[in-house]
Parts: structure tokens; sequence; C-alpha cells
């Protein structure tokens, strides 16, 4: 894994202290210049960030420029992004606003800040849509578009970067997951840039550090107590490192894990039993909604985020394994930042589905240590690093760390058309 510069402040400190579920107190800095809602030519308008983070993209909002109430917050998503305002709509082409097809398109992250220490940190709200329905997941994180974050934060002014190196912590609210962001600055002020897999061209680094990743929805590094288990017929693995994944072989469904993911969605056939086996694996990782409760089949079977699901084979480009990578409704142009860094941990746990598979990765010791995990998807290799050592739970997992790049697509103001009297009166109050 190619960082820039050491590892940041604290961090082994940080990694290696369990994860605090009650947020710290928070004494967030005035910011009374960042840009409000109002009204023009009688319309309500909303200001934006339009952003890409890895291989997503999607907007950030400042979080004090939104509604409160949660329904009138999710019709505001649903103005943004052109998805329907209620009910489904299939083959929604999103004209209306600023999503775009798949999920990878349709994310926001609302930000807020806070003082840990006598540090700034970013506090992360991730929604994430769908096209052709109105309904609005909140379950998980995006480690792709997270990337996007520390540039919103100084693009806005909220951090000022220095000389060299420039870090910022992200506790993301919908996991409890915390995030060291780095940016390192050259001699003519820019930012170093970086070129990834699925992205054309150079733009600012962006290194990702997470800190205790496992168990990040469900508590466990193994959340049905199991390194392989029988669903649907099928042997996988059910991993929770960043994100709730579920890894089956490619070989059972008479797949390679090479196959172009638009030749995946239109096996129906294969899509249909991939969804009973993430359905039936979800319902035994005892996977929950936002307030705690249970997803049912139903839930699972319709959900947009979670459990992710992959396939896996061995590589054939010099990589660790390849993968072919599910949303889960939808196949990955390329991989997942948060789901390569639970693909990468599984791999090293010995007998999961990643590590049958795994080509020249070596065991973890008792003693942690750095393991590069060379993950071949359609964009290309997404390398991935892990910090870890046998025990736990066949694995201890101290971080994970991943490189992305990130940029500013358009900053402005989007007017709300057809916004209601509720919407209007909590974006302007």
């Amino acid at each position: 894994m190619m960082v820039a510069g050491p590892i940041p402040r604290g961090y082994e400190e940080r990694a290696t202290g369990a994860m605090d579920a009650r947020p710290p107190p928070r004494h967030p800095p005035p910011m009374t210049d960042l840009p409000k809602p109002r009204l023009r030519h009688g319309v309500v308008e909303v200001p934006v960030h339009h952003m890409r983070g890895g291989t997503s993209t999607g907007l950030v909002i400042w979080e004090r420029a939104a509604p409160r109430d949660l329904a009138v917050r999710e019709e505001l998503l649903r103005h943004l992004m052109g998805i329907p305002l209620a009910g489904e709509r299939p083959g929604n082409r999103q004209i209306t606003g600023l999503g775009r097809g798949p999920a990878t398109s349709n994310k926001v992250f609302f930000a807020e800040t806070e003082h840990v220490d006598g540090r700034l940190r970013l506090v992360s709200t991730l929604a994430q849509l769908a096209a052709s329905h109105a309904a609005v997941d909140w379950s998980v994180n995006c480690g792709n578009m997270s990337a996007a974050l520390p540039l919103w934060a100084l693009d806005t002014g909220i951090a000022t970067p220095g000389p060299g190196a420039f870090e910022i912590d992200i506790r993301n609210t919908n996991t409890g997951v915390v995030t060291t962001a780095r940016m390192v600055r050259e001699p003519d002020g820019r930012f170093m840039p970086a070129e990834i897999p699925g992205v054309d061209g150079a733009f600012p680094a962006v290194d990702l550090f997470l800190h205790a990743p496992v168990g990040a929805k469900t508590g466990r590094l193994l959340p049905t107590g199991s390194v392989c288990d029988t669903v649907a017929g099928h042997t996988v693995s059910c991993v929770d490192v960043a994100v709730p994944m579920v890894i089956a072989a490619a070989e059972a469904f008479g797949k390679t894990a090479h196959e172009p993911p638009a030749a995946l969605e239109a096996d129906t056939a294969f899509m249909a039993t991939l969804r009973e086996v993430w359905t039936e694996a979800g319902l035994r990782m005892g996977l929950t909604r936002r307030d705690g409760s249970r997803m049912t089949a139903e839930d699972l079977r319709r959900s947009e985020t979670i459990p992710k699901v992959c396939i896996v084979g061995p590589p054939k480009a010099g990589g660790t394994l390849a993968v072919r990578y599910f949303t889960p409704q939808t196949a990955h142009g390329s991989m997942a930042v948060s789901g390569g860094c639970c693909l990468a941990a599984a791999a090293l746990i010995p007998g999961s589905v990643a590590h049958q598979v795994a080509n020249g990765l070596a065991p973890a010791g008792p003693d942690f240590a750095e393991h590069a995990v060379a993950i071949e998807n359609p964009a290309g290799i997404l390398d991935a690093s892990v910090v870890a050592r046998a025990g736990g739970e066949a694995l201890e997992v101290r971080s994970a760390a991943y490189r992305r790049s990130a940029q500013v697509l358009l900053q402005g103001w989007t007017p709300l058309y057809r916004a209601s009297a509720e919407l209007q009166a909590a974006l302007l109050d």
C-alpha cells in the first residue's frame, strides 16, 4: 500500500483502542459565513458541493443548512437527486436532479464539525439513494465518497491546510468508524495527485486510514460466528470489516470473477440466485436498520447498501485475488474501498472463501504486521493494506488503509422548484 508520508499522528493509539459508540461532546466552531439556503425569484435554493470521491459521485451538504426533521430532510434529498418523491418509478433517468443511475452516483453526505482533544474533526452522515424509488438508506458509509470530505472542508474554509501534510479525522455516524484523511501539499501549493483505477487522469490524492474497523455494523469480525456458512445452497464467508459483506466463490455460480459487470447483471438467473444468498446471509448476520431493529427478508431483498456481496476467484494479472462486487443490487464498475478493506481482511482469515482463492498472501502471525492485498477488479487493481495478527475470531485487525483521489465537480446553489411548504419553511427558518 503506497501512502503519502508517515502514519498520521496518534494513529497507532487511536487504532488500538476500542471504538466508543457514544459521540464525544460537540463544540463546533461558528461558521456563520458558510452559505445558507435562500429564497431567490420565489424559489428556495440550497448550497451544495457536487463532488467525486474515488469512483463515486454525489453531493456534500453542510449539516446546518439541512432540515432537522428526517422526513423533510429525505424530501430534500429526493429533489436534489431527481428520484421519485414517493413510491417507485422503474427506469427513472433522474433528469430533474444531480443523481445518475447506479448506486455509486447516488450518494449524499451531510457534514458537520466537532472538536476532540482540541482538534477539529469532521462528522459525516451518508444517505444512499437509488434512481427508481423514493426510499433513502442511512445504514452504511461509503469509503470512496469519504475521500471527498477533506477536500470539501478545505474548499469551504472549514479547515485550513498548512505546509506539507494536511490531516483531519472523520467520524461517520452511520457506522461509528473513525477515519483519518491525509492530503500532501507540494511546494507550489497544489495537492499531490494520484491516479486510481476507474478514474481517468490524476487528481488530488487522499489517503484514508480506518481505525478499529472490525464489526462496523454487527460488532463482530464474523457476524454468524463461523468462517464459512452454507447459505441458500452456497458456501459463503460473512465478514464485517468497515462494512458487512458476503463473499462467495465465483466458481460455485459458474463464473470466474473476471466477467464484465454488465454481463453479470444481464444474467437474470445468476442475479436472482445471488439475491437469495445475500438475503439469507443478511438474516443470519443479524443486520439492522438505522433504528436498531432487525432487517426483514424483504428489507434485505430490496436493500441498496447492505450486505455488500462479492464473488471471488483466482487472479490473472498478478494480484492477490479477483473480485466482482455488488452493492448489492448492481455490479460495481470497480471495487468499493470499504469493501476492498473487508475483502483484504477476509483473505487473511484461514479457511475463508477469500483465503481459498488468494495467491501469494503470507499468513498473519502472532504479532501485528502490515499485509498488502492487491484486488483485481474491472477497473484495474485496488491496493489495500491491513494491519493484523492471528487471534481473536481467527484474526485481529488493528487498521486498514487505502488511497483515493477527489475533486470538486461543481459548487453552487440548487433550486428546488417543487419543494413542499414544509421543506421551504425548514430551509428558510
